[in-house]
């Protein structure tokens, strides 16, 4: 996809997004992917284009469910949904997003996020919808030992942790799955030591696997302690 930014030439951007749950390791995980030359994957969104996929799945719904003859009429209660345009929702939402968040840079490659909000029950659909904003887009799932993750102190005094975890993980490798080569999965326990385990996710990115670079990275602390 072509995006032209301010006084910027137009650059072939490829997407990445990391799937994960919290207290996974996606921080650092997030450091490694920016450690290659030409990737930004900014941080955690709060699921900002959650509101994004409401937005647009209720235009298509409500099109669907009314009769466009009917909703040509102006005393009609749903007047003009007929005429919602899909691909300028669609459209306007990948530029919306482009330049609020993502915000590529001059020499920018592939951007994306990770984000640990990938909880809600109709998951799949909202992948295929990011799929239909961002074209080619692609996964990167993040999993950790699950009891270490319930363990942590963002998880610990939640109800039954170990349980929603589960579900959680569940529910994304089965979107995985259903992506095939447009999704990959990496363990933090694999890789947080050793950059060997991260040869496959290089090799998926089509990127030169740069252990000196990830080791570099790996001695940096990915985290934060306070609440922002």
């Amino acid at each position: 996809m072509r995006w032209t930014r301010r006084g910027v030439a137009g650059d072939e951007l490829e997407f990445v997004f990391v799937m994960t749950y919290g207290r996974s390791g996606s921080t650092l995980l997030m450091g490694l992917l920016n450690s290659i030359p030409g990737y930004l994957i900014r941080g955690e969104n709060r699921h900002a284009l959650r509101h994004l996929y409401e937005f647009h799945r209720s235009g298509l719904v409500e099109r669907a469910r009314v009769n466009p003859q009917n909703a040509r009429e102006s005393t009609h209660p749903w007047f003009g949904i007929h005429g919602f345009d899909e691909e300028a929702s669609l459209r306007d939402i990948r530029r919306l997003v482009l330049e609020t968040l993502l915000r590529p840079q001059r020499r920018t490659r592939v951007a994306g996020f990770k984000e640990i909000r990938w909880y809600d029950t109709d998951l799949a659909n909202y992948v295929d919808f990011l799929r239909q904003v961002f074209p080619g887009a692609r996964f990167v799932v993040n999993t950790r030992n699950l009891p270490d993750v319930a363990a942590s102190a963002f998880w610990r005094h939640k109800d039954d942790a170990l349980g929603r975890l589960e579900v959680i993980e569940e529910r994304m490798l089965a979107v995985a799955d259903d992506l095939g080569e447009a999704a990959y999965r990496v363990h933090y326990d694999d890789y947080q030591d050793d950059p060997g385990a991260l040869r496959g996710l290089f090799e998926w990115l089509g990127e030169p696997f740069d252990e000196e670079s990830i080791r570099k990275t790996l001695a940096v602390r990915h985290s934060v302690t306070a609440r922002s």
